[in-house]
């Protein structure tokens, strides 16, 4: 049903393009309508915009899902941005041979065959939610009429996870990371062709003035696909992880809860269908296709048209072999990177992307614990917010490049300016956060954490509660609570705790974390970060052009071949592992199950935002330096040439001058 409408309304938009060129032209045939549905530009423009977007809702549900997946299977931030990055392996040990191949390939077989792969890979992610057991959570209910887990009680710990650590011993979850990991780099092996067989595709068999807007949508959906992933996260988190499980033993739960996980593994189901389904048509289109044509008048086509037509650009390429690809491809490199301002715009580009790469990672999850907010509602800011404010952004820096008819100079000054401008707005966000909770045994008041000693309380258990006194606990066994009041299904109080300060009787507990009174500055920071986002993206399409134009024509698609590999291997790939790295440096209470370290039950905030916001503000002054060094590389250059062509007409005057002397004897 998702394929159903946009297809209908392609053959619709088919027919009626196809009907009104007869109409204007009695001479063109009337083509076959299945051959000519495939044999049609326009078709392959909308089948290859519905692949780009499954391809890229995976990438932005992964980055949605990530801190949900972390939280489920206990894996530390550095592991998950491993993992997050994992997919650019595929892509960087492939992409030279897609440099080279180029034409000689059928493209639209090797794009659907590839997208099958991604395809698999997405299945294999989703699969370790169906090889694991059910989600055991502290407290979690057995069906057992009294169940007082979580309470005080003079029990040895250990009787109350026995049965859980025996299943874990067997469970199946033990090998969950290297299959995501094998996932990944499915994904990014599967992806590898997409992309640039696509482009080359479409260029070669569109119309030269369709071309550009072709190209244009499928660029706009590669900033709306990873949108609609977070967004698609941010819904179906909503929904519990073990829902196709378990019936009524999760409702003391609910998606506020610190112990909720949602149902992560929904959202690879669905995407991975839909990049199923949308890699079918690929089988079907012919290697090589009919050259679109506008029919103007009735106007004969000239030779040179014909021609054209018949011998693509990409055809007439000359054949060389992989050997002898594979041994200029060093000189080429090198070639390329002897040009100061190629290097510096894509060293520029590549601080910038390193910045990208981290926050689309983390940045929910900063959210989350930042300002105490839920997975699904930091998903929806970043879907919601951020990246659209990224989008604009691109947009406006193309369109400031049009309108006013940019140099390189002057892009470069441009560049230095926005991404300057970005740094400025990006330094107050390591202000505006919220502190570290008053947590009961890690960082306030150590003693009263002796006090449960003889409750026997697992160093496992992890059910927070809120003291009356406004202290956090890490469960109602570490405040010391012996009764609670039920209501139904929930909790509604824990009573008796002794370890919570009160004066005469024992103090209460709410079932909870306290959270830290703050959420008034989640506003203004997502305000003050979506316009850092648009200002910074300003320098993305102008920067583009940049490489474009300071290098000789010859080279230009080894050179960007080689800066999409530099992003993945000095961006996209170590940044995500860089950020999580650093995130994990901020914890203060690492998790356990069954005596081994999990994920991160608490932060020190003020550490954790200093440190992730700091290495976004490292990043954009690195992009600043670099685009800086350019413009002063560009100025000189310009310099010295007006210099030269200074010295060039003052020879010519003199020669001139020497020339009309002689004549005159």
């Amino acid at each position: 049903m998702i394929l159903f409408f946009p297809v209908m309304c392609c053959i619709l938009w088919y027919h009626k393009m196809t009907a009104i060129e007869v109409q204007g032209n009695p001479q063109i045939p009337r083509p076959h309508r299945s051959m000519g549905l495939l044999n049609n530009i326009k078709f392959f423009v909308l089948c290859h915009g519905m692949l780009q977007l499954a391809q890229l809702l995976v990438s932005g549900y992964l980055k949605g899902s990530i801190t949900t997946i972390e939280k489920r299977y206990g894996f530390s931030s550095q592991k998950s941005g491993l993992l997050a990055a994992f997919n650019e392996v595929g892509n960087i040990i492939l992409i030279v041979f897609v440099s080279f191949f180029g034409s000689r390939v059928h493209r639209p077989r090797c794009i659907g065959i590839g997208a099958m792969i991604a395809s698999v890979g997405v299945f294999l992610i989703a699969l370790p939610h169906f090889i694991s057991e059910k989600y055991m959570y502290t407290d979690f209910n057995s069906n057992t009429k009294d169940n007082s887990s979580g309470l005080c009680q003079s029990l040895n710990p250990e009787e109350e996870f026995n049965q859980t650590c025996d299943q874990e011993k067997n469970d199946s979850h033990l090998g969950v990371y290297p299959v995501l990991l094998l996932g990944q780099l499915l994904l990014g092996i599967g992806g590898v062709p997409i992309q640039p067989f696509g482009i080359s595709y479409i260029d070669d068999y569109a119309e030269k003035r369709n071309s550009p807007f072709y190209l244009g949508i499928l660029f706009a959906i590669t900033v709306i696909g990873p949108a609609f992933g977070f967004m698609m996260s941010s819904a179906l988190l909503r929904f519990y992880v073990d829902i196709d499980k378990v019936s009524s033993e999760y409702k003391d739960l609910n998606n506020e809860d610190p112990r909720w996980v949602g149902a992560w593994w929904l959202g690879f189901l669905m995407a991975a269908t839909l990049l199923l389904l949308t890699s079918l048509p690929y089988l079907f289109f012919p290697r090589k296709m009919s050259r679109e044509e506008i029919i103007e008048a009735l106007a004969e086509p000239s030779i040179e048209k014909i021609i054209e037509d018949k011998e693509p650009k990409t055809d007439m390429m000359e054949e060389v072999s992989l050997t002898e690809f594979l041994k200029s491809f060093p000189k080429i490199v090198m070639r390329t990177l002897r040009n100061p301002t190629y290097l510096l715009v894509v060293l520029a580009q590549v601080n910038l992307a390193a910045m990208v790469a981290g926050l689309a990672t983390f940045m929910g999850k900063f959210i989350e614990k930042q300002f105490a907010q839920t997975a699904s509602f930091s998903n929806l800011m970043m879907g919601g917010l951020n990246v659209p404010s990224a989008m604009l952004g691109i947009v406006a820096g193309g369109v400031i490049l049009r309108k006013l008819g940019l140099t390189v100079r002057s892009s470069a000054a441009m560049c230095t300016v926005a991404v300057f401008i970005s740094i400025m707005f990006a330094i107050p966000l390591l202000f505006i956060g919220c502190p570290t909770q008053s947590v009961s045994g890690i960082n306030y008041n150590i003693s009263s954490h002796q006090c449960s000693n003889a409750c026997s309380c697992s160093d496992e258990a992890f059910n927070p509660v809120c003291g009356s006194d406004g202290v956090e606990f890490r469960s109602p066994c570490h405040a010391g609570c012996k009764t609670k009041i039920p209501n139904k299904e929930k909790v509604l109080n824990y009573k008796d705790c002794e370890c919570v300060a009160s004066t005469g009787s024992p103090g209460f507990a709410l079932p909870g974390p306290c959270g830290n009174g703050c959420n008034n500055r989640l506003i203004p920071f997502m305000i003050l970060s979506s316009i850092t986002c648009f200002v910074a993206s300003l320098s993305h399409t102008t920067s583009f052009m940049m490489i474009l134009r300071t290098v000789t024509p010859e080279d230009k698609s080894f050179a960007l071949g080689i800066q999409f590999m530099l992003f993945r291997v000095l961006a996209f790939l170590p940044a995500p592992v860089l950020y999580g790295r650093a995130i994990d440096t901020a914890c203060v209470l690492w998790g356990k199950k069954c005596n081994k370290i999990t994920s991160c039950r608490y932060y020190d905030l003020d550490l954790f935002r200093h440190r992730f916001l700091g290495l976004q503000i490292f990043f954009i002054f690195g992009g600043f330096v670099c685009f800086f060094l350019s413009f002063m590389v560009l100025r000189r250059t310009n310099s010295t040439q007006e210099q030269n062509e200074k010295m060039n007409n003052q020879e010519m005057k003199e020669a001139k001058q020497m020339i009309s002397s002689s004549n005159g004897h």
